[in-house]
């Protein structure tokens, strides 16, 4: 399965997904970019999130905070106190890795030939992943701020004037997606686990004694979205709850939604229950009354809050490696359609009759408004198609003599590979349809 991976790794630099940041300078330790069909996929990903939990729902609304903020946030939320994993140091090489990571720690005990009785480790303490910058000319204290190690908090501090601007009630959710930054001790599985990385996420404020009941609704709906929208396999999928010793210290239960990654079992998302520690905590600290007035009791209290959270790169390696496929002497990536980087590729079967381009090049323009469309006249028509597979093209549509004559085209399906013969005029209805 560990060979799954580095297929996987292989491939999306080959075809420009994802590829190492920085490369000409020798790059940095786990440091990734995404190329065009890279981009695109993780757009779709992003949209159709963004479209099942906020667009298509009465009960939400969206923001998009900075990534800087006032420094007491992170005082008040907890982080600059709890926010931590176990550092434990390698006595003979200085290797630093996080105390829980086991498989990881006997690697490199064996790698130095430790015995057991022989601890080449330091006692484990604890390591702030927040990242620390500072603005102003001069680096103090005073002037030090941290980049967000997560989303939550803007919806937090914004939650008085959201709830003012679009006139909520309870239950109801704010939303958002954006980039965050954790000073990771253990990197690593390509884009798995990264020190910067984007979360969508959402906090659903809830009245107290109601959490349990919309924690299992959002548990449902996560699912759903998972195997239905996007095609994870549910044997792909495993529920982990965390044990009361290693909940978050904002949390009163958390449950992962764990893949089958090559290397094993591992967080793909998760569903946290964060009480009212949120909001209490940034009145006391503020001064201002981030309390809900029941509109109908006049009653004033802070809401419990369910929070799903989703890491889009995360989720993007989940989606290349379930649409991972090897037939005979192909690769394809059997994208869910909706998500393809290109919806359709359009092949003139031989680049130097004018009269195919021609005729290739008006289908590409009228298909291009609606869908995501590549143009490719390169070799032969077989190699076209094998090169679309791997970028994980939904379509192809075929160019050639008989289309001169009557005005139809053939259209090969990447899955089955099943072609047939399709009026030109046909061609947005046939698509439009395939992609609902």
């Amino acid at each position: 399965m560990e060979d799954k991976l580095s297929k996987i790794v292989s491939l999306a630099k080959r075809r420009g997904f994802i590829f190492p940041g920085s490369e000409i300078y020798g790059g940095l330790a786990n440091s990734w970019d995404y190329g065009h069909v890279g981009n695109e996929l993780f757009n779709n990903l992003a949209s159709l999130w963004w479209s099942k939990f906020v667009t298509e729902r009465d009960d939400m609304v969206g923001v998009r905070g900075t990534v800087i903020m006032n420094p007491k946030v992170w005082e008040a939320s907890g982080h600059l106190q709890s926010f931590t994993d176990p550092l434990i140091e390698c006595k003979i090489c200085h290797k630093r890795i996080r105390a829980d990571k086991e498989e990881e720690k006997l690697t490199h005990e064996e790698s130095h030939n430790n015995k057991k009785e022989n601890p080449i480790w330091t006692e484990p303490k604890n390591f702030n992943l927040l990242f620390k910058t500072f603005i102003g000319s001069v680096e103090d204290q005073k002037s030090a701020v941290y980049l967000r190690g997560e989303l939550a908090q803007t919806m937090f501090t914004d939650f008085k004037t959201v709830l003012d601007t679009n006139r909520l009630k309870l239950p109801f959710g704010i939303a958002q997606i954006g980039k965050a930054f954790r000073n990771e001790i253990t990197t690593g599985n390509f884009i798995f686990r990264t020190k910067e990385f984007t979360i969508a996420e959402l906090e659903y404020f809830v009245k107290p004694g109601e959490e349990n009941k919309y924690f299992r609704e959002w548990q449902n709906f996560m699912e759903e979205f998972l195997t239905n929208e996007i095609g994870i396999k549910k044997e792909n999928l495993n529920l982990y709850e965390h044990p009361k010793e290693s909940l978050a210290h904002y949390s009163k239960g958390t449950i992962d939604f764990q893949y089958k990654f090559p290397w094993g079992w591992d967080e793909l998302w998760g569903l946290a229950s964060r009480t009212d520690y949120d909001l209490k905590n940034h009145e006391n600290f503020s001064g201002e009354n981030l309390k809900y007035k029941d509109p109908e009791t006049g009653d004033e209290f802070w809401p419990y809050v369910v929070e799903p959270t989703s890491g889009l790169d995360r989720l993007m390696l989940a989606v290349l490696l379930e649409s991972y496929s090897e037939d005979e002497d192909r690769v394809v990536l059997k994208f869910k359609p909706k998500l393809a980087p290109y919806k359709v590729g359009i092949f003139p079967l031989l680049a130097n009759k004018p009269d195919l381009v021609k005729k290739a090049r008006a289908i590409y323009e009228g298909l291009k408004k609606d869908f995501e469309v590549v143009w490719d006249d390169r070799g032969n028509i077989g190699k076209r198609y094998y090169s679309q597979d791997e970028i994980g093209t939904a379509w192809c549509v075929t160019i050639d003599h008989q289309t001169l004559e009557d005005d139809t085209v053939t259209v090969r399906d990447r899955d089955t590979m099943k072609q047939g013969r399709i009026k030109i005029e046909e061609l947005n209805n046939y698509f439009e349809e395939r992609l609902k």
